[in-house]
């Protein structure tokens, strides 16, 4: 084993066992501080457990990020780096207190936006995508490093630069929240998406160890939630813990060099859930904003086509698994086969899925 492997294998250790050990803290503490999830909000009449234990994760992702950020590709506390820590820890604090006591759409939006604009302004930036249908084009690349505005201090960024990257970070810091319906589904896709990235980022082509670090890392974050928030859980992530995975994800994809193929891939299968939510919605007449109150989601719908908790987390675990490590070896093209190949099977499981769940009840 290569010294480059056991450092990424002690850190991913270090950081899964100072995470349930924040999590063994945890189920002591919050019971005493009233930090207890809402059973009755949902007609459940199990036990209040901890929640949100979501911002555990913060807490050890920010540890580990002050311990090794200076041997890290960033710049030692660079404004790129700032912006990071300062767009995650506005996240948490709003989504912490969203998971309290909920606070009005228009604000968690608007913070979403916020953070994605400071991790974009600081320096976290996607300049170009690889072109998946460059063999019939004229160009292999589509440059987003566009229309630039001159502000030096914030190194000329620029609007299709900055448009993208806000929808991007917004698509996965969106993508497992919604995808939060079943415990354990949040942490199963951010071990594989975090996995992933690290894999390509210790890969010939992106080749940036650093970046593995903090991938592996954040692997073994992901891996300790895992433990406690699943089916039968004995604390909840909340919307604390999945929508810092989620920017964690989005932001790491753009560190290794605007992969967001490689990323769609691995968060593919709620992506195309909350497209195909939202495309039904629109043919309802219904607000796209509205909370999922009818259950609308694939994992609601599986549920009441009789599919156990554990069998939709394969389901989940086996396709994230399948399109996101096959990415890793895939063209451009290829990858943009496959997430055709991806929103087929989804489309085919909505289809299966909703075929008694959406019949008018007599």
């Amino acid at each position: 084993m290569s010294t480059a492997t056991q450092i990424i294998a002690w850190t991913s250790l270090v950081t899964f066992m100072f995470t349930v050990i924040l999590y063994l803290l945890a189920l002591k503490l919050f019971p005493k501080w009233g930090l207890l999830d809402f059973p009755e909000r949902y007609g459940l009449t199990r036990a209040r457990i901890p929640y949100p234990t979501g911002i555990l994760a913060v807490i050890a992702f920010l540890a580990f990020f002050a311990t090794f950020e200076s041997t890290l590709a960033l710049k030692p506390w660079s404004k790129q780096a700032c912006g990071l820590i300062a767009g995650t820890v506005l996240l948490t604090i709003i989504t912490f207190l969203d998971d309290r006591r909920p606070l009005p759409s228009s604000l968690r939006l608007l913070t979403q936006i916020v953070v994605a604009l400071v991790i974009f302004l600081t320096g976290t930036r996607i300049y170009t995508l690889t072109n998946p249908l460059a063999s019939i084009m004229a160009t292999d690349v589509i440059p987003l490093h566009t229309f630039t505005l001159p502000i030096a201090v914030l190194d000329n960024p620029s609007l299709f630069g900055m448009l993208f990257t806000v929808l991007w970070l917004g698509l996965t810091m969106n993508a497992l929240n919604w995808f939060d319906g079943i415990r354990g589904q949040v942490s199963v896709l951010s071990v594989l998406g975090f996995v992933t990235i690290g894999l390509l980022s210790l890969s010939d082509r992106v080749g940036d160890f650093s970046l593995g670090l903090i991938s592996f890392a954040l692997a073994g974050i992901a891996l300790a939630c895992l433990l406690f928030d699943r089916p039968g859980p004995l604390a909840l992530i909340g919307d604390t813990g999945a929508m810092f995975f989620g920017l964690l994800l989005g932001v790491l994809t753009i560190f290794t060099g605007g992969k967001v193929a490689t990323g769609f891939l691995v968060l593919g299968v709620p992506l195309i859930d909350s497209f195909l939510v939202i495309v039904r919605r629109i043919l309802k007449g219904k607000s796209i904003f509205a909370g999922d109150v009818q259950n609308e989601h694939l994992h609601h719908r599986l549920l009441k086509q009789g599919w156990n908790e554990w069998q939709i987390i394969t389901l989940t675990a086996f396709l994230g698994t399948s399109f996101g490590i096959t990415a890793l070896f895939l063209s451009t093209l290829e990858k943009f086969l496959a997430a055709l190949a991806l929103f087929l099977i989804m489309l085919l499981l909505s289809i299966y899925s909703g075929r008694t769940s959406l019949r008018p009840t007599p």
